[in-house]
């Protein structure tokens, strides 16, 4: 009987509609569960659709065939997804500075499952993390090396830094200009040392840095700080030294700073951060009073002596908040020294003082954009920002004189022929404004004997007759220029010609452009303009290190150490 009238409508999920006059309608059936009519043509199979679809809970018993697929009953991964998930799960840790006991947490392993949609999957252990962490980064340091084969000139810079473990590492960054003149640049290592930081010592740990990456021929700079021990070590090295100039920059500001009569003023802000900061309390109340004066709530800032720009910080926040710090405080019971109304304004004229330091400080920093050739600029800038008017009380004087006086000092311990020379191959700052007028012209001079010194050689070969050679010799050795000489001359003409661009122009895209026209030059720009200003890449390679090596791992071994640090530095980007 038409198979028990469809067995049963799915055992009760349907039932016939009634008519208006209490008949039967077999035509038409009814869900008990949604109340929707459907048509019924003695075929169930869209009636099991719409369970399936509609009410797969109550559908699994009627038809198991089309039940949907739950979580449960999800084939499990292959071993094709499962060696990508733990690739990506290895990559993950390598880039984000991730602990690898995180893959045992049961919270990781549970979002696995919901993720993977297969409740019968378990992480990796450790080991194989570790393992694929290890041939990740032989994977990564692989293209490196090619960049660095592929590469003439190599700039880097390098900084010693001491780990939560007491331990002594050197960071060592490599900078380079590719062949279709991109700014590139990567970690080489952050090894430990056992040595004391001689100069000998140091000397040393850079040259093998050097050696292990085939590089000993290509290295034009080593970056550094100011260090006694890393100038003396600088002199040792057989590559030219280039003073970190934001750490230059930050100790013009200090002297200046002790120099002046910021001080007082300077150690009262100190204390009054210090009342916030080391008291909830008092944090609240702040921050109480900077709502009901309808200003945002925001911390006071403390500076930090090896911290840059933070004196200016501390300076910024407390004058944005002067009107609920003085309310604060003036319901409180305190010992503080509080400001007068004169240092309020000495701390007005020090953040406008500061300002452009920070710029400046900022700009040499960058390692996405060349910065070298900026150097000479922006200290230019900077003593015209430091030029005393009329207007500038006694202290902003005494301030402004001790910086430029002091500027000028550290900047003739700057590796200054090679700022120059940067300088002139930027043609942004190629008109040389920033350089004494008295020695522009000796510049240009420079760069036509290095474009002598890298123009290829005639070989006199076997082949030549003896005419023909003394002939030669007595052309090398004549007063008269040569036709070589004459031609780097034009070059050098050719390139002076062409107009500045404009500020906001990227140098390395004028020289992708240009390149043809001015091939002998363009091997120089990718030397000089590869160089970093600062050592903030490898200050920046140490923020790393500190987020890897914390208190719960603080006895990693110092190998995983420097495959963990530079896999961030790899991958950052990706």
């Amino acid at each position: 009987m038409e198979k028990q009238e469809q067995d049963g409508l799915l055992d009760g999920e349907f039932k016939y509609k009634k008519n208006i006059d209490g008949t039967i309608n077999k035509r038409v059936v009814i869900c008990t569960h949604c109340s929707k009519e459907f048509q019924f043509h003695r075929s169930n199979s869209t009636l099991k659709y719409h369970l399936n679809a509609k009410h797969a809970f109550v559908g699994a018993a009627a038809s198991p065939g089309l039940r949907q697929t739950t979580l449960s009953e999800r084939r499990p991964l292959g071993k094709s997804s499962l060696d990508k998930l733990t690739d990506n799960i290895a990559k993950w840790i390598a880039k984000d500075c991730r602990p690898l006991s995180i893959v045992e947490d049961k919270g990781f392993a549970d979002v696995l499952k919901v993720a993977s949609q297969d409740a019968s999957y378990k992480p990796p252990a450790r080991s194989t993390i570790t393992i694929r962490i290890h041939e990740l980064y032989e994977t990564e340091k692989k293209k490196k090396e090619e960049a660095l084969v592929h590469t003439e000139c190599v700039a880097l810079t390098g900084d010693h830094w001491t780990s939560l473990s007491n331990d002594n590492y050197l960071g060592v960054t490599a900078h380079l200009i590719t062949e279709a003149w991109g700014l590139t640049s990567f970690a080489l290592t952050i090894m430990k040392t056992e040595e004391r930081h001689f100069a000998e010592a140091c000397a040393e740990q850079f040259q093998t840095v050097a050696r292990r990456w085939r590089i000993e021929e290509k290295v034009t700079t080593v970056g550094t700080d100011s260090a006694r021990n890393m100038i003396a070590a600088a002199r040792i090295m057989p590559f030219n030294h280039m003073p970190c100039t934001a750490h230059i920059l930050q100790r013009c500001i200090t002297v200046s700073l002790a120099d002046s009569g910021f001080v007082t003023a300077l150690a009262k802000c100190r204390k009054i951060v210090g009342h916030f900061k080391h008291s909830p309390a008092n944090t609240a109340e702040l921050n109480a009073e900077q709502v009901s004066l309808g200003r945002k709530q925001e911390p006071l800032a403390q500076d930090v002596p090896t911290r840059w720009n933070s004196t200016l910080e501390m300076v910024k926040h407390l004058i944005r908040n002067q009107t609920a710090v003085t309310a604060t405080l003036d319901k409180q019971k305190h010992k503080l020294v509080l400001l007068t109304p004169p240092e309020w304004d000495k701390l007005q004229r020090l953040e406008t003082l500061l300002e452009p330091c920070r710029y400046v400080t900022e700009l040499l920093g960058g390692e996405a954009y060349v910065s070298c050739s900026v150097v000479l600029p922006a200290f230019c800038h900077l003593r015209r920002v430091m030029e005393v008017t009329d207007e500038d009380p006694a202290y902003v004087v005494r301030f402004k004189e001790k910086f430029k006086e002091d500027l000028a000092s550290r900047q003739e311990h700057t590796n200054y022929a090679w700022l120059q020379i940067a300088t002139a191959l930027d043609p942004r700052f190629k008109d040389l404004r920033s350089v004494p007028k008295t020695d522009r012209e000796a510049v240009w001079t420079t760069l036509a004997g290095m474009l002598h010194e890298d123009s290829p050689r005639r070989s006199h070969t076997a082949e030549e007759g003896p005419a023909k050679k003394r002939l030669s010799l007595l052309q090398m050795d004549s007063d008269s220029e040569s036709e070589e000489e004459v031609q780097q001359d034009r070059a050098i003409q050719r390139y002076r010609a062409e107009p500045c661009t404009a500020l906001e122009d990227c140098p390395l895209q004028w020289w992708a452009a240009h390149a043809g026209a001015h091939s002998q030059l363009a091997r120089l720009a990718r030397r000089y303009l590869a160089t970093p200003a600062s050592t903030v890449p490898c200050e920046r390679l140490f923020s790393v290190a500190g987020h890897i090596v914390n208190k719960k791992r603080s006895a990693l071994h110092s190998e995983n150490v420097d495959k963990l640090v530079c896999l961030s530095n790899w991958l950052k980007d990706e």
